[in-house]
């Protein structure tokens, strides 16, 4: 027997109120769950969508098979770029999902407050400090993804009188029927000012897309003036996916399913609500490719893109360590030294000040990828009939007799195989990578819960890189160990603090 539908508020039903919105200029979603908890699908609606806004859902969210996108899915993305009370430089997140978002953007912000900032004390940062950095950042990752600064730049909002309200008192969020309030003189509010992670159960899947609003800038300047304005949204509820989904429009919904290995497979994951490869690509370099190698490759006669420039902030994943996949050397050596390192199901950032560990390529480093390109699969060897191509590739002296005696050098016992660490030793014996013997690092995740006391702050550490010989100090094998290792083969770490730092 058919459920009676429950009785709203306004009168009209689900349906209705939504082909009542559609009609506005605003972004409207194709499924979605009302406030009531009932799916809503609305394809009857196409005659009335603007045809973008309803990519931009299918785009981020997919087309979930029970028609509508889970709420509890959806309610872990709704906060905004919060910093911990305990690490002024470090973004909070509080739940998972939306560090896809918030790890490259804290990558970023890492980069520009490292590097960019005149103060020696980069850990600590005022109110208006925070405000012009994160906002920089911001504007920073928008540039990137703008294909073409002929079209402008997208900044989603809240239509007007309509930006959800914090209470300081309930620690919930409702729709206010005002603009953003006055900017606080000092961002050490009273805790339960700060902008909280979670949206109250009112502003729901349907209702948040029912009161955006998008706006056009045409030029930089105008852009990052734009940016500022609008601080108090992006630290308010539902920050991040307004951020990203002006990162979407500013790329272009064409352009990223272009550089999508399938675009079935949605920037959000329905099931999960974790971010996709694509998603961290894009905002980590301003393409949408689904791979983490170096350049384009063939694959049954299909293109298969990756990534084509050096990136100002790298990636490593722990997926790698697992051999599931091969980091490129534009995400593994990036311009700046701050790694987003992705586990199973979290993005974290490992960072230094250390700029040598990104300097310009040792002939031994560069022997070093020129013999594991020859090396598909990261044995630590190749087929001794592979040796004559590498050392071409190296520029080293290649006559046949010449392959002949180093092959009976670097295989005395005729097994077929010539191993990396005894090639290197062979011709690059005393190269200087040019890399201090140790050097400061820091590890950080936004989770509260993974970090100490559930107080989100950097781990600091000591790092030694040391060469192929076996080394003298030998610390735990950790996840964050292994996934730095694919870079850093022999990297030892040790922690000031009693346990590493979490990956996830």
């Amino acid at each position: 027997m058919p459920q009676a539908r429950p009785a709203h508020r306004s009168g009209l039903s689900p349906l209705e109120r939504a082909t009542k919105l559609a009609s506005t200029d605003l972004l409207l979603p194709r499924g979605c769950w009302t406030e009531e908890g009932v799916p809503v699908d609305l394809p009857a609606l196409k005659a009335n969508m603007s045809e973008l806004n309803k990519e931009v859902v299918d785009l981020v969210w997919g087309r979930p098979s029970g028609g509508g996108v889970s709420a509890s899915i959806f309610r872990r993305w709704t906060q905004g770029f919060v910093f911990s009370e305990n690490e002024h430089t470090a973004l909070e997140q509080f739940e998972g999902g939306p560090c896809a978002v918030i790890a490259p953007v804290q990558a970023f912000l890492l980069k520009n407050i490292l590097f960019n900032r005149e103060s020696s004390n980069w850990r600590q940062m005022s109110g208006e400090e925070q405000k012009t950095a994160l906002c920089s950042t911001l504007s920073e990752i928008l540039e990137s993804a703008c294909s073409s600064p002929s079209t402008g730049f997208c900044l989603v909002t809240w239509a007007k009188g309509q930006s959800p309200h914090t209470s300081t008192h309930t620690n919930t969020h409702t729709l206010s029927q005002t603009q953003d309030m006055p900017e606080p003189e000092s961002s050490q509010q009273p805790q339960e000012q700060q902008p909280t992670a979670l949206a109250a159960e009112e502003l729901g899947f349907e209702r948040f897309h029912s009161v955006l609003h998008k706006r056009t800038v045409v030029s930089v300047s105008d852009l990052r003036e734009e940016v500022l304005s609008l601080y108090h949204t992006w630290r308010g509820c539902c920050g991040v996916l307004l951020f990203l989904y002006s990162v979407i429009l500013t790329k272009g919904i064409e352009n990223i399913r272009n550089e999508i290995q399938d675009t079935m497979e949605p920037l959000i994951d329905p099931v999960h609500g974790h971010g996709s490869q694509s998603l961290v690509n894009l905002l980590v370099t301003g393409h949408a490719v689904s791979n983490v190698w170096d350049g384009d490759r063939e694959c049954s006669g299909m293109k298969l893109h990756g990534i084509h420039k050096q990136a100002s902030v790298g990636f490593l994943t722990l997926m790698e360590s697992l051999r599931y996949c091969k980091v490129g050397a534009f995400l593994k050596s990036p311009k700046f030294p701050i790694w987003i390192l992705g586990s199973e199901t979290h993005l974290s950032v490992f960072f230094t000040k250390e700029m040598s560990l990104v300097g310009p390529e040792s002939p031994s480093e560069q022997a070093r990828r020129v013999f594991q390109s020859f090396d598909p699969e990261d044995n630590g060897f190749i087929p001794e009939s592979l040796l004559e191509d590498v050392m071409k590739a190296l520029d080293l002296v290649s006559e046949p007799e010449y392959v002949s005696l180093v092959k009976s050098k670097l295989d005395p016992e005729s097994l077929g195989i010539i191993l990396l660490g005894p090639f290197l030793l062979e011709f690059f014996p005393d190269q200087d990578s040019g890399i201090p013997d140790s050097f400061p690092v820091y590890h950080y995740n936004g989770l509260k819960q993974s970090n100490h006391k559930e107080k989100v702050e950097y781990v600091e550490g000591t790092a030694l890189v040391l060469g192929f010989e076996d080394p003298m100090v030998r610390t735990d094998d950790t996840p964050v160990k292994r996934c730095l290792q694919t870079k850093w083969p022999y990297i030892e770490l040790l922690w000031t603090t009693d346990r590493s730092p979490s990956l996830n």
